[in-house]
């Protein structure tokens, strides 16, 4: 397994980590991700720790904490081998306190998480969605409280737009409070807007992109092609309508390309998809789920080896899709998609 640095920070993170959303499988979204309970979870993390995948993420939001809590049994005895991701400031309850990223909400919700997972410490605490009503102000100084207490390690966040994300930095650097050093974001060959802002702040802050649904909420898996309709049993029957929204003609444009390159490589699309998004700038880790031991096995095998440049280019070539309103007119200029390696 090969290991990066968490953005700009001293942190070394796995390039695979592995998301626990499947655990507990609680509430009509997490039990069609999957159902794992603390023995299936066991095995499933025995398997990522033998192949050198040590960094597990979650959040008290999936199935209520049960995640957490399942988590929190099945590396019972190893933490120290470890780490541990979770984000917070989802709704957890009805009451006005049970969201956000206010100082109250947020030592509660650590306590909270810190409990279910029996621990003393988180590793990597994000923010799972921008707070408007709280002060940037007092979300970052209450995070270097919980850094000074030894509660957490590190701080990020997750879906956050770049103003945010650049404002926080700002503060932290008046204040002299710890940086953000990651952005947990949604990137994939069939949703690339990532690239086009919150890409090139990350290279320029130092923040690392924690990759979530790297197979485009699953319909990158092989299963689903130009003439092969959603399968009966899959999960995005039940999910579609929560997952982000793409184009039937560049899904298909990226499949065509993805079965051709799985033909010359002997790899799977799904191989293939996750080894494209290990190669991109700022990325230090890509989360990958798994609800059985094949999946995850099959998710493992796409790392220990990479794709040609030129595979790489024609896949650039499929997904490529006009970004959003401002950056439009900024594709043409020379190096404007070419960050630094070193910046990642």
């Amino acid at each position: 397994m090969e290991y990066r640095q968490l953005g700009r920070s001293g942190l070394r993170v796995p390039a695979l980590s592995f998301g626990t959303g499947t655990f507990g499988g609680k509430g009509p979204l997490f039990s069609a991700w999957g159902t794992s309970d603390a023995a299936e979870a066991r095995r499933l993390i025995d398997i990522c720790i033998e192949a050198g995948l040590t960094l597990f993420d979650t959040a008290d939001v999936y199935s209520a904490g049960a995640s957490e809590e399942i988590l929190g049994e099945a590396i019972r005895g190893r933490r120290g081998n470890v780490l541990i991701s979770t984000k917070t400031g989802l709704p957890m309850g009805d009451g006005p306190r049970d969201w956000g990223a206010s100082r109250d909400r947020l030592i509660r919700a650590v306590e909270d998480a810190l409990r279910r997972l029996g621990t003393d410490h988180i590793d990597l605490l994000q923010l799972h969605a921008f707070d408007a009503s709280t002060p940037t102000e007092e979300v970052m100084g209450t995070l270097d409280l919980l850094i000074r207490a030894g509660k957490i390690r590190y701080a990020g966040v997750s879906n956050y737009p770049g103003w945010q994300v650049m404002k926080a930095q700002a503060l932290a650097d008046q204040h002299g409070w710890p940086r953000l050093v990651a952005h947990q974001v949604y990137y994939s060959l069939i949703g690339r807007a990532y690239e086009a802002d919150l890409m090139p702040l990350a290279a320029d802050q130092g923040v690392g992109a924690l990759v979530w649904s790297p197979l485009g909420w699953g319909r990158l898996t092989g299963k689903i092609g130009r003439d092969r309709p959603l399968p009966e049993g899959s999960r995005l029957h039940e999910t579609e309508q929560f997952a982000p929204p793409v184009e039937a003609e560049l899904l298909y444009r990226v499949i065509d390309e993805l079965e051709a390159i799985a033909a010359e490589t002997g790899k799977t699309v799904p191989q293939i998809a996750i080894n494209w998004l290990l190669r991109r700038p700022t990325v230090s880790s890509v989360i990958i789920g798994a609800r059985n031991e094949e999946q995850l096995r099959q998710n493992l095998g796409a790392v220990g080896w990479a794709l040609t440049p030129e595979q790489i280019a024609r896949l650039d070539a499929a997904s490529d899709a006009l970004p959003p309103y401002p950056h439009t007119p900024y594709r043409q200029q020379e190096g404007f998609a070419r960050l630094s390696p070193a910046l990642v």
